[in-house]
């Protein structure tokens, strides 16, 4: 079956790793017709438009989308093209699968965390404005909506797969009607699903429990802002953001993305790691069926991890994006 998709390249380190999947989608036989649009600076030079509507009206026809890193400016220019999109397409659930690859070697071992983070509003929302000169006010936005769907999504994630505990995590100590709103939400779902266990935890607590014990978390439900930060502390858990998949998930539509940004600095110097835009693809084929694929596929890349020859220098090592990926094809192929 050949299944239409929406490519994004991105920038920065964006394209290569996107050629990188490209290719080892290809040596697994997977089929697939590129709608291949971009985002962005890049889209703003050809059409005019950061978030151009020919890209909108493509994701919203084929329903599922791989994206590499986007460039945000800090502190000016275009606001960023991961947020306007998952706000566009109501991709209300970020979900970042944090694990241990074998011979990755690392403090902690058997390292199994579902990152499940509110995806739509929060500080996100981007309501922010100058009340005098030298005095600015952001909105924080926590809705009893979106705080039950994300609950909801969390526990029927945890219920389907045999996850055994989620940890809802807030500074509701603090920040007593936001976060509390969001912790009655959860308490409200956690309630009609007694067969996990549920337990709250203060984000502060949750970074340091972390670093010390990851072992102790299973799913973790997260507002935006601190889904953000703990994923990315997760990430250096298990060897660093060039190996953690992401999936920004709606009830229509789909888009899947490294957790990583686009590194500029080393752009188009073949020193990428592409694993975390390879492990995206595994989470996208998993979303549309393709489970045998998907498995194919990250088989190839644990083999590649625990024959220890080959590590990206974001690992330590000196292998270049391509010798990364031909090696991971050359196990799709043989």
């Amino acid at each position: 079956m050949k299944h239409k998709i929406t490519l994004i390249p991105g920038d920065g380190i964006g394209p290569e790793v996107t050629a990188s999947t490209l290719k080892v989608i290809e040596a697994a036989g997977l089929e697939v017709e590129w709608e291949t649009i971009n985002a962005g600076a890049d889209a703003f030079e050809k059409h005019g438009q950061y978030l151009p509507d020919e890209l909108m009206d493509s994701i919203q026809r084929t329903r599922v989308a791989i994206k590499g890193p986007i460039s945000t400016p800090i502190g000016k220019g275009f606001s960023s093209i991961n947020v306007a999109l998952r706000k566009a397409l109501t991709l209300y659930a970020n979900f970042r699968p944090i694990k241990n690859l074998p011979g990755v070697k690392t403090r902690f071992d058997n390292v199994d965390i579902i990152v499940v983070r509110e995806n739509t509003e929060d500080l996100y929302s981007g309501l922010e404005h100058v009340v005098v000169p030298g005095v600015v006010e952001s909105l924080k936005i926590i809705t009893a909506e979106a705080s039950t769907r994300i609950a909801r999504f969390a526990f029927e994630y945890a219920r389907k797969h045999g996850r055994k505990k989620i940890a809802a995590i807030h500074k509701a100590n603090i920040m007593k009607l936001s976060d509390g709103l969001f912790l009655e939400c959860v308490r409200n779902i956690a309630q009609l699903y007694p067969e996990i266990i549920y337990e709250e935890m203060i984000v502060d607590n949750t970074c340091m429990q972390m670093v010390l014990d990851p072992q102790q978390f299973d799913v973790m439900l997260l507002e935006n802002l601190y889904g953000d930060i703990v994923s990315d502390l997760g990430a250096g858990l298990v060897g660093g953001l060039g190996l953690v998949p992401g999936a920004n998930l709606g009830d229509s539509c789909a888009i899947f993305e490294p957790v990583h940004g686009s590194a500029p600095k080393i752009a188009g110097k073949n020193m990428a790691n592409p694993t975390a835009m390879m492990l995206s693809a595994v989470l996208m084929f998993q979303h549309i069926g393709e489970t045998e694929k998907a498995a194919l596929i990250a088989s190839a890349i644990e083999k590649v991890y625990a024959n220890g020859k080959l590590r990206t220098p974001d690992l330590g090592g000196d292998s270049s994006t391509s010798q990364f990926t031909d090696a991971v094809v050359q196990h799709l192929v043989n």
